[in-house]
């Protein structure tokens, strides 16, 4: 009997350390979560003159529809754009763009804007219609674009609204995925006022 539970204390014990002998390093890392962003400056450069910059804030990371435009974009009417979009976790200290940059295969901007507000390009983006024109100046590994660099021409003196969307695509961006397709990232709508 004395022998029977010996064996069973002994057996109980080489259990426990091969279980907790397993540590979360073996575990692998969680892939393709979503960035945290806090902080998202759309930065338009004309081809002279000083830079518009716009910024929406989501100060605790909640997630893309807590993201809150700090005011409008104002813009020269017919005048050429390129667009930069700045993405920051604050929380962290962490430059967002980089990570997107990085991950371009698995990340897309969309655009949504009034229709008519620009010459070009012409609609009102492709947040409704992958196949409509945007002027994408950045391209992933697979030559599909990205959307941190766009080109813009204003039309004439209006007013109307401006939408950016970041989804994040892994293992199914294509030449044709949707904006209802992957997990958002960013989904920002400005008001847009292109005046003298």
């Amino acid at each position: 009997m004395l022998r029977n539970n010996w064996f069973s204390a002994f057996a109980l014990l080489i259990l426990t350390t091969w279980t907790t002998g397993c540590s979360d390093k073996d575990v692998p890392d969680a892939e393709n979560e979503e960035e945290i962003i806090t902080k998202v400056q759309l930065i338009f450069s004309p081809t002279e003159g000083a830079p518009v910059v716009v910024t929406a804030l989501d100060p605790d990371g909640d997630g893309p529809e807590d993201i809150a435009p700090s005011g409008p974009i104002v813009l020269a009417p017919a005048t050429e754009y390129e667009l930069f979009i700045k993405l920051e976790n604050t929380i962290s200290d962490e430059d967002i763009t980089e990570e997107v940059e990085a991950e371009g295969d698995e990340h897309l901007f969309f655009f949504g804007f009034s229709e008519g507000i620009f010459e070009s390009p012409t609609g009102d983006g492709n947040v409704d219609q992958r196949a409509d024109v945007v002027n994408y100046l950045d391209k992933d590994v697979d030559n599909l674009p990205i959307g941190l660099i766009t080109a813009w021409i204003t039309g004439e003196s209006g007013s109307g609204t401006f939408r950016v969307m970041l989804k994040h695509q892994p293992g199914i961006k294509s030449a044709t995925s949707e904006s209802t397709d992957g997990e958002s990232d960013v989904d920002i709508t400005w008001t847009l006022n292109i005046q003298d």
